[in-house]
């Protein structure tokens, strides 16, 4: 009995070894399948450009200590980080981790650390670099597998403003108008792609865990500044952000403006906002 358990066990990992062997042996015929595709569109290629890309993957063995990957990839004009990211996961490493999905900066899924300087990945584009590209995940955030870093934190922050409209209220019969010039106060922060750009270059956000940062506060901003949720709901909104770890935390240093891919005016809408708060604390008997 013991002797035939032996022999079945022989012949399981007999077979997990020869499954093994085929996978790898596959792995190893899609990489060289990719190089010679590479190689092709090189060839024809007028230019190419270097990329040097973070890469960490602590699941794999021998990736758990991170390094840089250079590939060479085409260009042309018009090509963004995020196409020549795509070129080499297909064309060199196909495990190489991102995110993207518009390709249209809507989506803000692929904001990346590009040449030490804040960038959507999609509206980068590769001529206004200095080459060879340095590309990394965002800074003073966890990274989960190569550019590709844990955005929790970042939205725990931004749900902790309750960024939806709230009104006590309601008119009967017809639609909750807006003035234009109210459209025209808060357009700007509307605009806000929860990227978290602004947040990953805060040095006050890299230092405390707690403070809300630019985009939660821009979009508290967008909800405190409409007219139509009323004194009450705004009063609230002050509260939340004038807290120990809200507005007053901000020291004007301009750099989640400067790198803002909507070109929101970050700074300035929380310095309102702190002038709003103190307005709202005066007394007068």
């Amino acid at each position: 009995m013991s002797t035939q358990i032996q022999e079945q066990e022989t012949e399981t990992e007999t077979e997990e070894s020869s499954e093994h062997q085929e996978r790898r042996l596959a792995d190893k015929r899609e990489r060289a399948d990719m190089r010679e595709r590479a190689e092709a569109d090189l060839s024809e290629a007028d230019e190419t450009v270097r990329i040097k890309v973070f890469r960490y993957d602590p699941e794999v063995e021998g990736k758990k200590d991170p390094r840089f990957d250079t590939f060479e990839v085409p260009f042309y004009k018009g090509v963004t980080i995020l196409d020549s990211l795509i070129y080499a996961r297909d064309h060199f490493d196909s495990s190489l981790t991102f995110r993207h999905s518009c390709r249209q900066a809507i989506c803000g899924s692929d904001a990346l650390f590009v040449n030490g300087r804040q960038r959507l990945g999609c509206k980068t584009q590769m001529v206004d670099l200095e080459w060879p590209v340095r590309i990394e995940p965002l800074p003073h955030a966890e990274v989960v597998k190569d550019l590709v870093v844990d955005m929790e934190h970042f939205y725990d922050q931004m749900e902790a403003v309750e960024p939806y409209f709230q009104t006590n209220e309601l008119p009967s019969g017809e639609e909750q108008r807006q003035t234009r010039e109210n459209r025209e106060k808060v357009k700007m922060s509307t605009r806000c792609i929860w990227c978290a750009a602004c947040m990953s270059s805060c040095n006050i956000a890299a230092g405390d865990n707690e403070y809300l940062g630019p985009a939660a506060i821009n979009k508290a901003y967008r909800f405190a500044m409409d007219e139509r949720e009323g004194a009450d709901m705004k009063e609230h909104r002050l509260n939340i952000i004038e807290q120990e770890h809200g507005v007053w935390r901000c020291q004007t240093q301009f750099s989640c403006t400067e790198v803002c891919p909507k070109d929101i005016p970050l700074t300035e809408h929380i310095q309102e906002l702190k002038r709003e708060a103190v307005k709202s604390n005066l007394k007068f008997w």
